[in-house]
């Protein structure tokens, strides 16, 4: 049974139709107004009363809400103050969220999503989003009849095991879903009701996680092997049963299962990893508006991807995918592009080299003669021996990216660019302010985590974000605006394309190759625009090429506003 529908009356305007009685509205984040029940709808629904008298406008709300946000003294006080904000009010949450992005976005997601993935047994409050765990695999068809929001459109789905470089967190992952939401919606103006947030508990490995007694997961090692594919099988079947045009991302699966379930599941429904195709695509897109300062063809670089988990090794396929866009051959673009796990140098036939990284194994015979007494070559040789001009940084190691690693980078090139995207903030390959030491000034800085601009030589130097947020959102509403059939590369390339085209020249002047947080929306309006073209071009959607692209994007943006509420 639907708690509410959207309607529209006789004049056009959209309100809300519900059955449900008064104090129940007051409990359901995406219909509770709080104070701004109108005056009609506290009669009609029984409200007089329950509520204080004055009736308040959204602006009195916000102007409330932001002053008890400034109270909190933690970065964690805050996420949970903004996730309790949420789960009571879904409209002033996200009209404080977008009202307030720059600021408030870190808390939301990166670096402090990490914080709160850690501790989210302890510091849980509401049940939000599904769980499908192997207590009720068996029953999963009738779990999903579970689901609060009865017409999803887009669900993100975790199995917590290779979280944000923290590793396997168990039930945690499920606050990775939850923002990562809030930022489809903030950012692309996806409506909420029609998301949903799915925790596949297959257990966890974590002692401590284990022994915790307040710990909210099953308690069991992970499922491996056939148990663990076919827990993934069933549950893809059932979601597709229950929700036949949702797009699924795959978010935060642990290297070579983030491939697999991505490869065994894309032609099945809708479906995208953003570990892997999100972060590559945002990576491609900042090195293309990198471009436009050094005033050289991203085809006369030499890219070194330092991390080779799953996010390293989508970054390294989607640049030479990228490569062969501008007109390489495949073997050259690999040629260009290096990747290096804990082991060193990813090379073709080397012993213990997983299956997903062999797309971006070097040929031994380029590299013969490197490294020492038969070890593959580490970091700091691969970068002078290749001639790298490009280091990309998603290894999860704070400080990998020293000294003398980003002077040989710069001695290679007038305009070294420096990529340190680790999150959270203390696993960031290098900071800012050493990077801009170490070249003198010279150098093109991106980071995972928010920075402050840096002075050096007299400038004020922007650093840019390389946040999946500038390319998931966007991705998934134009994926949804076409009703798509797959996610393809065209899509993901017209993201990066369009992320980059989007970019400021005026930021880019200043050192930032990303647009900042405040212009989050209108990125992600463009780029879902791109995505909508493109999936059209491609014959890849269901609906007809709309007479303004960006217009028919613009309307289909949800806005947090409160709409009438009446009695169906």
């Amino acid at each position: 049974m639907k708690q509410f529908e959207r309607r529209v009356d006789a004049n056009g305007e959209p309100y809300l139709a519900t059955g449900l009685p008064g104090f129940m509205l007051m409990r359901l984040p995406l219909l509770n107004k709080g104070t701004a029940f109108t005056r009609e709808e506290r009669l009609e629904f029984g409200l007089e009363g329950l509520l204080p008298p004055h009736v308040a406008t959204l602006e009195e709300q916000l102007k409330r809400t932001y002053e008890n946000y400034q109270r909190s003294t933690t970065n964690i006080d805050k996420h949970v103050y903004l996730r309790s904000l949420q789960d009571r009010n879904e409209v002033l949450f996200y009209a404080l969220l977008e009202r307030h992005l720059e600021e408030m976005m870190p808390i939301v997601y990166t670096p402090t999503v990490a914080e709160a993935v850690q501790t989210f047994s302890r510091i849980y409050r509401y049940p939000r989003g599904l769980t499908i765990s192997t207590e009720n695999i068996d029953r999963v068809d009738e779990v999903l009849e579970h689901a609060v929001i009865h017409d999803v459109r887009l669900a993100v789905v975790t199995d917590s095991e290779g979280i944000l470089g923290i590793g396997d967190q168990g039930f945690g992952g499920m606050g990775i879903c939850i923002g990562k939401l809030s930022l489809y919606t903030a950012a692309a103006g996806i409506d909420p009701a029609v998301t949903l947030p799915i925790e596949l508990d297959v257990g966890t490995n974590r002692a401590d996680l284990l022994d915790d007694p307040l710990y909210l997961g099953v308690r069991h090692e992970r499922l491996t092997g056939q148990a663990y594919d076919d827990f993934i099988a069933r549950f893809v079947a059932a979601f597709k049963r229950r929700f036949p045009e949702a797009l699924l991302q795959w978010e935060d699966f642990s290297k070579q299962k983030a491939f697999t379930v991505l490869e065994r599941f894309q032609d099945v429904l809708p479906s995208f990893n953003d570990d892997i195709q999100g972060t590559g695509a945002v990576t491609l897109a900042g090195l293309l508006a990198a471009t436009r300062r050094t005033k050289r063809p991203l085809t006369d670089e030499v890219i070194l991807v330092h991390g080779a988990g799953a996010g390293g090794v989508g970054v390294a396929l989607q640049v030479i995918e990228g490569l062969v866009d501008l007109g390489l051959s495949r073997e050259e673009a690999r040629a260009r592009v290096y990747c290096l796990d804990s082991s060193g140098l990813v090379v073709a036939g080397r012993p213990g080299v997983e299956g997903y990284k062999e797309a971006v194994a070097q040929d031994p015979a380029r590299v013969a003669g490197w490294g020492e007494d038969g070890r593959p070559p580490g970091l700091l040789e691969t970068v002078r021996r290749g001639k790298v001009t490009v280091l990309l940084g998603l290894s999860g190691q704070g400080g990998a990216f020293g000294r003398e690693v980003v002077e040989a980078v710069a001695a290679n090139t007038p305009t070294p660019i420096v990529f340190a995207m680790s999150n959270p903030t203390e696993n960031s390959e290098a900071t800012p302010e050493d990077v801009y030491r170490w070249t003198d000034g010279r150098a093109i800085v991106a980071t995972g985590s928010p920075f402050p601009p840096v002075e050096w030589g007299g400038a004020r130097h922007q650093v840019g974000q390389a946040n999946n947020a500038f390319v998931f959102p966007g991705l998934g509403l134009g994926a949804l605006l076409a009703r798509v059939e797959r996610v393809t590369p065209g899509m993901l390339r017209a993201a990066a394309e369009a992320l980059a085209e989007y970019t400021d020249p005026a930021r880019i002047a200043q050192g930032a190759v990303y647009p900042s947080i405040s212009a989050l929306r209108r990125a992600s309006r463009h780029v879902a625009t791109k995505v909508l073209e493109q999936a059209i071009d491609e014959g890849n959607a269901r609906v007809e090429r709309p007479e303004d692209p960006a217009d028919f994007v613009a309307r289909a943006m949800w806005e947090p506003r409160y709409l009438p509420i009446r009695k169906a």
